[in-house]
């Protein structure tokens, strides 16, 4: 989002638009898409590509003339109309905007994921670059998807451009990812097709902040490089385990998203926006002999409900209850009764999550692809700090070693409805774990069923020892394909794979994000479907029908989405009296004897609910939110 001449512009997945920054009324107008073809209403909107043919990621506004914008276009894995985009005066409409061609070092052929910053005179244009050529690569051959940053002393689009930084010159800047240069893939800009922000301060052009993983720093123009926001501290020599022993400043959190300069009480600040939230350091702050910056500030402190939550899990703890999540990359949550803030007892990424209803201290909790740690008392550190003396236990299900096994990112994983001690989990396979809570190592989990070469679990449910397990494989636009298997967990001579047509006929060729099991009956079951082929992808909208129902053990299906908007479902919940549903903008409750739906109460805001689960100790409903936290819902309210 950029403002500039009185307009606001944004980068979309569907090419540059703007409005009147002056008011919110009125319609957006669409400036320019290089494909216009592929969007919605478009003669190629049916394409299996369309949702990447006009991918805008950057738009830079000239400070001395706003009728001069250039943005940067392209789909990150490379398409033929990556590039630089220009036009003099963007009044005259879409046919004034033209390509251009980058000159100098930069390589017009390999033009991918791009952020701009202009310096305030115009005379400067900085750029990262993110290489499609490198990303297309093999997992594992190269360390770093990051072509370079660049800049333009001419302050033009076409250069010609000079490089000032790539992978390498980073990793010797202080950061913390130099340790990854052996080729293990983890150099800086690994994840350049997702991390990156640029900025130039206002009152120097040679003074510029980039971000990738971390949080980088120039003050003469690229020639040197300080990583004043490390990934992390491990490697340093001011690291230790124990925080009383830890010497290390605080450093930013990791993946960079956004930045701002502005000043606050009449100091200038750079803020830096992340997947751990925002932080600010003085524009020209302090560095310690690493390069690393010792002022950070962490603007998390709880005024931002900003926490981006997977999945809910919740279990009786002592008077109260025990609730915990995984979060995006910011490990699992866990609050008790009488805490006055959260602990994270799980680090990393946090996926799925599970609790013993009958105590919410036994916990499963995911870190990423299946790979599931167990506790029976919160993790709670016992006072020994090291794996040997761990309160918890690696658990990953694996055929010959462990992360072999084949899984979404956020791998499903769930326990029987009626029985605390027999757990499902999915990846290419279906895994059952008949042990519950006393299981200490992956090897105890039994491999059940195939689902097929290609295919990943995203949704397990499992009543009486009845299973489903919905799937996806290829699970991206091209060719998507989806389906749902069924068996026992005691037979792995009845498990089949069930007749779902790809035309939809009988479910729609969707992403199947979850299910309900009835513990009451295991035939009957209640499946959500998510809006689009893959779940993250975006798109005008793919047709009514979201929620379906079962009684035959899914053999045939009947829709009761009834009065549900076109809206993505993600979850479900069987609690008394009714059932609740998890979608994209909020959730929502259908009374046993209804048939439609309505909104479950009020306070809980606009967004995208990705997990709900009933707590029989309190007779709540419990909510995850992918960026607003987690809530609660007394059923007592009804």
């Amino acid at each position: 989002m950029r403002f500039g001449g009185g307009k606001v512009w944004v980068a979309t997945s569907a090419g540059v638009w703007s409005h009147d920054a002056s008011t919110a009324a009125g319609a957006w107008h669409m400036e320019f898409t290089p494909n216009p073809d592929y969007l919605a209403g478009g003669s190629k909107a049916g394409d299996p590509n369309a949702p990447y043919k006009n991918i805008a990621n950057d738009i830079a506004i000239d400070p001395l003339n706003p009728k001069h914008v250039i943005a940067a276009i392209g789909w990150r894995s490379g398409d033929t109309y990556n590039g630089f985009y220009e036009t003099a005066d963007y009044t005259r409409g879409p046919a004034s905007w033209q390509k251009v061609n980058p000159g100098g070092a930069m390589p017009a052929d390999d033009v991918g994921y791009v952020t701009f910053a202009y310096s305030s005179d115009a005379r400067t244009l900085y750029a990262i670059n993110q290489s499609p050529k490198l990303l297309n690569k093999a997992v594992g051959t190269v360390n770093s998807y990051l072509d370079g940053i660049y800049v333009s002393p001419s302050g033009s689009p076409a250069g010609p451009w000079n490089k000032i930084a790539d992978s390498t010159k980073l990793a010797n800047s202080g950061s913390a990812l130099k340790q990854a240069e052996s080729g293990k893939g983890y150099g800086p800009g690994v994840q350049a097709w997702y991390n990156q922000f640029l900025i130039v301060d206002p009152t120097d052009a040679r003074h510029v902040y980039a971000g990738l993983e971390e949080v980088y720093e120039t003050t003469n123009g690229g020639a040197t490089w300080k990583t004043v926001g490390p990934y992390w501290n491990f490697g340093f020599d001011c690291w230790a385990i124990d925080d009383a022993s830890n010497t290390c400043p605080k450093s930013t959190h990791p993946d960079q998203h956004s930045v701002a300069i502005g000043s606050y009480q009449g100091k200038s600040y750079v803020y830096v926006g992340n997947d751990g939230g925002v932080y600010r350091r003085p524009l020209r702050g302090v560095t310690n002999a690493h390069g690393n910056a010792t002022d950070w500030q962490s603007l998390s402190d709880g005024t931002m409900d900003a926490l981006q939550y997977y999945a809910v899990a919740v279990g009786k703890d002592g008077a109260g209850v025990a609730v915990s999540g995984g979060l995006q990359d910011n490990g699992a949550s866990v609050l008790r009764p009488g805490d006055t803030v959260m602990g994270s007892n799980f680090g990393g990424d946090g996926g799925d999550s599970m609790a013993d209803p009958a105590n919410g201290c036994r916990q499963v909790q995911e870190y990423v692809y299946l790979a599931m740690r167990v506790t029976l008392n919160c993790n709670v550190n016992p006072g020994a700090l090291d794996e040997e003396h761990s309160s918890s236990k690696d658990i990953q299900p694996y055929t010959s070693s462990a992360g072999d096994e084949p899984a979404r990112f956020i791998a499903p994983f769930g326990r029987d409805v009626s029985d605390v001690n027999r757990w499902i989990a999915g990846g290419q396979h279906v895994w059952i774990n008949t042990a519950g809570f006393a299981i200490s190592d992956g090897k105890q989990w039994k491999n059940l069923f195939d689902l097929g070469a290609g295919h990943v679990a995203t949704a397990v449910a499992m009543s009486q020892g009845t299973a489903y397990v919905g799937w996806c494989g290829p699970c991206n636009n091209a060719g998507f394909g989806r389906g749902i298997a069924v068996g026992r967990f005691d037979d792995p001579a009845s498990w089949r794979q069930l007749t779902l047509p790809s035309d939809g006929s009988v479910l729609p060729n969707r992403y199947i994000s979850g299910f309900a099991a009835d513990p009451a009956d295991p035939r009957h079951v209640i499946v959500a479907i998510n809006g689009f082929s893959r779940r993250w992808t975006e798109g005008p909208g793919a047709g009514v029908g979201h929620v379906y129902e079962s009684t035959d053990g899914g053999t045939t299906w009947k829709d009761i989405s009834a009065n549900l908007p076109d809206v993505p479902a993600n979850a479900l919940s069987i609690v008394p009296g009714g059932l609740v549903l998890a979608t994209d903008l909020g959730a929502v409750y259908r009374p046993a004897a209804a048939t439609g739906w309505t909104r479950l109460g009020g306070n809980l805001p606009t967004t995208a609910v990705t997990d709900v689960e009933y707590s029989p100790s309190d007779q709540k409903v419990y909510a995850a939110t992918h960026g607003r936290g987690i809530w609660s819902f007394s059923l007592s309210q009804l």
